[in-house]
């Protein structure tokens, strides 16, 4: 269980790294929100909750459970909320409102937040 909260992480930070290069490659080009964005940010958005919800499943299980690891759940949480926040907003918008770079916006926060929950977590920085 440790070893899949420890390696989904990286899917998601891969998958978010897509999602932004195609967020701002679109932009730059003046493409319109479409399909494939949807799907890179339901991609990334998906990593995110499974690598929450492992972690959720290793506090109640009690697996290993350290109490200098409270900023690291609040910060990843976090990060999954974010990641959550632009998919649910532009699908509530008309198709030709939608634009690309929120979520590259989104994403990016997203990805900081994790990054400082990794970074938080006692003796992974040295």
């Amino acid at each position: 269980m440790v070893f899949l909260h420890t390696r989904i992480p990286v899917l998601a930070a891969l998958a978010g790294l897509a999602v932004i290069a195609y967020a701002l490659l679109g932009t730059a080009k003046g493409r319109p929100h479409d399909k494939a964005m949807k799907n890179l940010a339901i991609t990334f958005r998906t990593f995110m909750d499974l690598s929450a919800f492992l972690g959720v499943v290793l506090v109640f299980t009690n697996f290993g459970f350290n109490p200098d690891l409270g900023m690291h759940i609040v910060l990843m949480l976090l990060a999954t909320a974010v990641s959550h926040v632009v998919p649910s907003v532009m699908r509530r918008r008309r198709q030709q409102d939608r634009t690309l770079l929120p979520y590259a916006v989104a994403t990016a926060i997203s990805l900081g937040l994790a990054v400082g929950g990794v970074l938080v977590v006692p003796g992974v920085h040295g």
